[in-house]
């Protein structure tokens, strides 16, 4: 990939004031989603008296809902200043946070309430993700994204070790909708950082009609699947998340159910290996400098694919409770290099009045494949039961790094920024 072979590294890079802004408001955003991590199925069965149906879905129906939402966005945020659209989005997913206090406290909150406010958090995360991809490629030069999205990457493990501890003590202490309220807090918090950074944006290309038309909706889509290296990835992440995602619920049972893990065993599985995302995130830099881009995308990228399939022979006991620690820890530490690395890639790759639309497409596809693949594999575990649902999906994850780019082309040159634009 352009500019990896080669690339310096230094954990001391110092990426400017307007970008420890933006670190620093997606470092408080993401700490208020681990903080109220399970909040909503919680609130669902202890507060709403909601069956199994209703709580799966919370996490599939509205993710999916909120993603077709989310299609007319991608092409709307991508002829608008990023910056005001980031501080809009942080704003939304607050107001709408803050409406299940408000109605838990007066005795009204319902089901088809926390079902809306998914489907506009999901909405709304999608159109974050796309500006704030497009801004940071803004914001800093080239050879700078790699560090940025591995410490991105860094960041995301950190408050998914700190979050769900911290969160799951608030909520005994506070009750379940004290952690909405922490994530709905995080979201403005972030929300005046964003506005803290100051500077002047330059106005995107403009456009000869203000209208959205149809083509605008496909745009993304159709740049990624002509492009001979975001094609691949784009088909492997989508699969990939989507397989290793619709195995968690099943996870889930099978350990809380037949192998009888407590509920603190099971937080300790997946919370504690979370440390090797770190590890990984902070080696991702190092590696690249050392092996290139494209070798450490496709050979992490087929390592992670290894791992899944070994949570199918999971017993009780603690010799259970450390293969599936042991499992996830390895799985975690190839997405923590992997992520910042095709992170990385895709920004290169596509051009700067492109970011937003593709971000967005690709955001929208990843999120729509992980509710239907969830929803599958939540009738194949009620067919074969858990463990040979969890077995499959580890089968078919083997088969991802096919996907993979076989060669990565140079990306195509486009003029850097003016540096008003940051």
């Amino acid at each position: 990939m352009k500019r990896w072979h080669g690339l310096g590294w230094s954990t001391g890079v110092r990426l400017g004031q307007p970008f420890g802004w933006l670190w620093g408001a997606y470092g408080t955003s993401a700490l208020g989603t681990w903080l109220a991590f399970g909040a909503f199925p919680l609130i669902a069965v202890r507060v709403l008296d909601a069956g199994p149906a209703e709580v799966a879905a919370l996490s599939s129906v509205g993710a999916a809902v909120g993603a077709v939402v989310a299609v007319p966005l991608g092409p709307w945020v991508e002829f608008r200043r990023k910056r005001p659209v980031l501080i809009a989005m942080d704003l939304v997913r607050c107001a709408a946070l803050l409406t299940i206090p408000v109605a838990f406290a007066f005795g009204v909150l319902g089901f088809l309430q926390l079902l809306l406010v998914t489907v506009v958090v999901a909405a709304a995360d999608i159109t974050f993700r796309a500006a704030s991809g497009a801004y940071l490629k803004i914001l800093l030069p080239a050879e700078d994204l790699l560090v940025a999205n591995a410490r991105f990457e860094s960041t995301s493990w950190t408050t998914t070790i700190v979050g769900p501890p911290l969160g799951g003590l608030a909520i005994g202490l506070l009750g379940p909708v004290a952690t909405v309220v922490a994530d709905a807090v995080s979201y403005l918090l972030s929300a005046l950082g964003i506005r803290a950074m100051g500077g002047h944006e330059a106005p995107p290309e403009a456009r000869k009609t203000t209208r959205l038309r149809a083509r605008d909706l496909l745009d993304g889509w159709r740049y990624i699947l002509a492009d001979a290296t975001l094609r691949p990835l784009f088909l492997n992440t989508a699969l990939f998340n989507g397989l290793v995602m619709a195995a968690q619920p099943l996870l889930t049972v099978l350990m809380l159910g037949p192998l009888g893990f407590a509920p603190w065993q099971y937080g300790l599985a997946f919370a504690a290996p979370s440390i090797a995302g770190l590890l990984g995130s902070r080696l991702a830099g190092p590696l690249v400098a050392r092996f290139g881009g494209h070798r450490v995308l496709v050979v992490t990228g087929a390592l992670r694919a290894l791992w899944s399939v070994g949570l199918a022979f999971v017993g009780s006991g603690t010799g259970g409770l450390l293969l599936v620690m042991g499992v996830e820890a390895g799985l975690i530490f190839c997405c923590g290099v992997f992520n910042p690395v095709q992170a990385t890639c895709r920004l290169e790759r596509t051009p700067a009045e492109r970011v937003a639309r593709t971000l967005s497409a690709w955001a929208v596809t990843t999120k729509a494949s992980t509710a239907l693949l969830t929803a599958v594999w939540g009738l194949l575990g009620a067919l074969l039961g858990p463990r040979t649902a969890i077995g499959l999906a580890g089968l078919l994850l083997l088969a991802t790094p096919l996907l993979l780019p076989r060669r990565t082309k140079s990306a195509p040159a486009e003029p850097r920024p003016e540096p008003s634009a940051a």
